[in-house]
């Protein structure tokens, strides 16, 4: 799903990003509501910034990729965190992009966010390359997500991954298995189940 959001753009920089897991709902511009195999996904954007809830039986995961100038954490690299039965596992990078090379790339993003079921991009009015992009999908007993945040001005996206799954047994388990089966920037990501559970590939 693809919108635009009612707000004006703010000169935001890729550096005042931080994140934070276990944040409480924040107000947010688009929600895309999900539920993937039992699992109930909420994808919030926030403007330039991000909000995912998810929800499985008992257990609540809220990770906040945003400007939040309390924060004491900055956008890591990578960070692993055990959320009640779960293994969090989040990683974040720059790209750093020319002109007409962020140009092709935003509209690649787009495009694949707008036509997937499970994606939910949000543009600003009067700059169609600054964006805020969602994707999620449930895989080998994961959930995940990926999300992008285009500086335009500063010729810079940020993307972030992050897989949720049952926590790691001592002689390895399903999400074990799975965090071994990570994709890597520009491979193939195998895509979230449609309505119909059926699978599709995702490139990214």
């Amino acid at each position: 799903m693809l919108t635009t959001l009612q707000t004006t753009y703010t000169d935001t920089r890729a550096a005042d990003l931080a994140w934070a897991l276990g944040r409480e709902r924040l107000p947010a511009l688009a929600v895309l509501n999900l539920e993937l195999a039992g699992a109930k996904v909420e994808l919030r954007l926030l403007g330039a910034s991000h909000q995912v809830l998810l929800e499985e039986g008992d257990v609540l995961c809220s990770e906040t990729v945003a400007c939040m100038p309390a924060s004491s954490t900055p956008l890591p690299l990578g960070v692993a965190k055990r959320v009640g039965d779960w293994e969090y596992e989040f990683a974040a990078r720059v790209e750093n992009l020319s002109r007409g090379s962020f140009a092709g790339r935003a509209q690649e993003l787009l495009a694949l966010v707008a036509d997937h079921p499970n994606g939910l991009a949000g543009t600003f009015p009067g700059s169609p390359y600054a964006f805020t992009a969602m994707l999620a999908q449930r895989y080998e007993g994961q959930i995940r997500w990926r999300t992008w945040h285009a500086y335009p001005q500063e010729g810079q996206l940020v993307a972030t991954r992050t897989r949720v799954g049952v926590r790691t047994s001592a002689t390895g388990g399903p999400a074990g298995a799975a965090s071994a089966a990570a994709a890597v920037p520009g491979a193939a990501v195998p895509g979230a189940a449609a309505a119909a559970g059926a699978q599709s590939p995702v490139l990214i």
